[in-house]
Parts: C-alpha cells; structure tokens; sequence
C-alpha cells in the first residue's frame, strides 16, 4: 500500500514517453551530451555543468522542456543539499527512473544536464541553490520543494539571509499546486514556507540558529523554549507533521526507523526531510525507509580513502551551519586535517571562519592546510588550538600519525583534495569505501 502525506496528492502528469521536443531543443541536447562526454574524456570534469551550458546557450527554454512531464522534487537551502538529494532519489528510485543532479551541479545548467541524461524518466530529484531556487522553480513547476534552512553562506555573492528567505518565500507563493518540506525548526525557512499553499513541516532540529536570533518577519528578538520558538509577531514554530523520536521518524500515524548508515544526527534530520519528501511524491513509507539504509556515500562524502599507512575519512563543511553539524561527527581524539579554499564556489571571504566554534576541537593534532592555510591558522591559535600549518593537504598528511584520520574541507578544497587523492584513475576510485 502507498502512504503519502495526509492531504497531499500527487500533481497530474504526463508520462515521459508523451513529452515531444522540437527539432532544435533536441538539437541542443545533443551538443550539451556531445561536449559532456568530451569533458569527461579529455579528463576536463564531469561535464555537468559545460554540458548544461551548450543546452542552454542553444535553447534558453531547454530546462523548461526538459522537465516538462516530469515530477520533479527540488532539494534546497543552504546546508544538506547534495545529501538530502541523494536520500530523495534512493527513496524515489524504488518507484522509477530518476534524473538526479547526483555531482551537486546545482544551478540551471546542472538541471539541464541531469534531466538530459535521463531522457525517459519519469521523476527527476535536482539539488537546486537557494540563490537560483526561485529561476530553476520557474521553468519546472515542481512537484515537491524540500527547504533544509537558509544560514549565511559566501558573504561575497549572497546577500543577507532575510531577503534570501523573503525572495524563496515569495517564489514558493507562485506555485499553490507544490508541497513544500520545510524545516519547522529554522525560523528562516518557516518564514518562507509559511508562504507556501501545501506545506509539510518536520522537527528536523538546527544545530546553529546564529542567523535567527531576531525574527526574519519583524525583527524583534526571538524566544526560544524547550518546544520551540516565537516571535511577538505571531510567527512561530509550526506543529511539525513529522518528528523524530529515539532515532525513529514519526507521524500522527507512523513510525519508522531511521537507522541510515550515514553519521551524525544532521543526517537523521536530512534522512526525515528525505522520508517526508518521498512520501509527498508517493512512494510507500516503509520502502522509502529501507532505500535510505542503502545510502553509505554521498559524492565522496561520509568515504574513507586508503593512503598509505591513513586512513582518511572524507567531511565537507562550508560555513558556521555546516561546521556546527560536523562537529559530533568527529572522533573523540582523532587527528584532524582541515583545508580551507576561498575560490569562487566558496567564497572570497574568509570571516566566516570566526563564527565557528573550533574551540570544542580539543585534545587531538589538528594540521591546518588549503589555499587560505594562513587565515585558518589564526583562527585556531585564538581558540587556543595546537596545530601545523602546511599549505598543501598532501604534505600535510606526511605531519599526521598512521591510523585514522579525519579530513574537513570545505567545497573546493574537498574535491580538488579527493582528486589527488584518487588519482583520477579507476583503479585509484576502487581504493575508496566506505564506512
């Protein structure tokens, strides 16, 4: 039997085999899938985004045909996207064929080029960045918004995180047939979906409220008990659909166990939003349950990488939000080598570094490394941390013990690390697992 959200039905629409593209938008596609596999063949990247790119450049409505047909399930927020869109399309999967922008290519060309892969599926799971959430929405007319949080991220290309709620909640707004699963535990994200026609909220928890001590609609200070939060203005924690109780997630009616192989109670919370979000689309309860327990590795996160004598297991964390989840996920005593870059797809600016409490990272070796090794550095000598500094990761590994070790790096630095790492070679892939 399919169990779906009370209330929630799926929207009407046609199969993929129904969907007709004009000779030019089919022309498009394939020069997008043509310079992809150039890419990937000259060892250039994946080419999900280039090839996105050329579609788009040759059809600016290509992702809006693309979708079309579909049900499309928009993973966003500024933390958990990539993962959440993995335990989406795992639960999905069970029921058909899945475009899924698997690589964490999260603007319009990466949709373009997720759903150009997978021509005949009839659902489609794209992680999707809060800054392009309203544009990408647009064009596909989603079935299903998840909405993790929205915290500070890349000071230097976003703006304030109230106008980034503000303008989501106002995109939200333009589409009354879609399910919003919202996050009732980020008065950010509740500020936004509560413009939302159908919303499904879950007590997903957020370890850093440092962005909503004030409220997002008023400005007054917000207060915070034990059952949630409130603002004089009358915004408050929604009554959350589903909850999570003893590592179970629950509804009014249901109770099913979380016990998902990825670490950390973050990622119980995304694996809830994850539940939540099948089940709007249809899939039966207790087979999306099952199929995130298959989900051990999420585009090399969560890996252990065999060098040597190491053993190195493989975070990535990107700003305060994200560090401040990492952290129960770190050995008690393990050494650690974090690496911080600050290219474009970071963020220039560095100061975000500050409002992370490294101070709780006691008691192990820590090596500082990355482009911005130097600015980490200070960081930690003023949380009274003692460390290393070697800027390149893989000397730095030469200033760590055999054994396990930890890597945090945040999103450049994590894949530019991992490709050296793995060699590029497929041999070199098969030396990573998981744990």
């Amino acid at each position: 039997m399919v169990v779906r959200t009370p209330g929630v039905s799926p929207a009407a629409t046609s199969p993929p085999g129904q969907r007709r593209w004009g000779w030019w938008t089919r022309a498009a596609v394939r020069a997008g899938l043509i310079t992809a596999g150039l890419s990937r063949r000259l060892g250039l990247g994946a080419g999900s985004i280039i090839g996105g790119r050329v579609t788009l450049a040759l059809d600016a409505h290509a992702l809006r045909r693309l979708a079309a047909g579909r049900r499309v399930v928009l993973v966003s927020g500024t933390n958990g996207k990539t993962t959440t869109s993995h335990l989406v399309a795992a639960a999905v999967r069970t029921v058909g064929p899945v475009a899924h922008n698997s690589g964490g290519s999260n603007m319009a060309d990466g949709a373009v080029a997720a759903l150009a892969e997978a021509r005949d599926a009839e659902y489609a799971v794209i992680e999707v960045d809060e800054l392009h959430l309203a544009a990408v929405a647009e064009a596909v007319d989603p079935m299903v918004v998840v909405l993790l949080n929205l915290t500070r991220d890349q000071l230097d290309r976003a703006t304030e995180v109230g106008a980034i709620a503000s303008a989501v909640g106002h995109a939200l707004a333009r589409h009354p047939r879609t399910v919003v699963v919202a996050n009732a535990d980020d008065p950010m994200v509740v500020s936004a979906a509560k413009l939302a026609t159908r919303s499904v909220w879950v007590a997903a928890g957020s370890s850093w409220l440092g962005d909503a001590s004030s409220c997002p609609r008023c400005g007054h200070t917000l207060t915070f008990t034990e059952s949630g939060w409130e603002c004089v203005c009358g915004l408050a924690r929604p009554t959350p659909d589903w909850r999570i109780e003893n590592g179970k997630a629950c509804t009014s009616n249901m109770v099913l166990p979380l016990d998902i192989r990825l670490p950390g109670q973050v990622n119980r919370s995304n694996a809830a939003m994850a539940l939540a979000a099948a089940c709007a689309v249809g899939v039966a309860a207790d087979q999306a349950a099952s199929a995130l327990r298959e989900v051990d590795v999420v585009a090399g996160r969560y890996a252990v990488v065999h060098r040597g004598a190491q053993n190195l297991r493989m975070l990535l964390a990107k700003n305060p939000a994200g560090w401040a989840g990492m952290l129960s996920m770190l050995g008690e005593s393990r050494p650690l080598l974090v690496i911080i870059n600050a290219r474009e797809a970071d963020g220039r600016d560095t100061s975000w570094l500050w409002d992370v409490p490294f101070e709780q990272l006691t008691s192990r070796q820590v090596v500082a490394s990355g482009e911005r090794a130097a600015d980490l550095g200070v960081r930690l000598s003023y949380a009274g941390l003692e460390h290393q500094t070697v800027a390149d990761p893989l000397a730095a590994l030469a200033a760590l013990p055999a054994g396990e070790i930890d890597v945090v790096a945040n999103y450049t630095a994590f894949h530019h690390f991992r490709r050296r790492l793995l060699g590029g070679s497929r041999l070199s892939r098969e030396r990573e697992v998981a744990r």
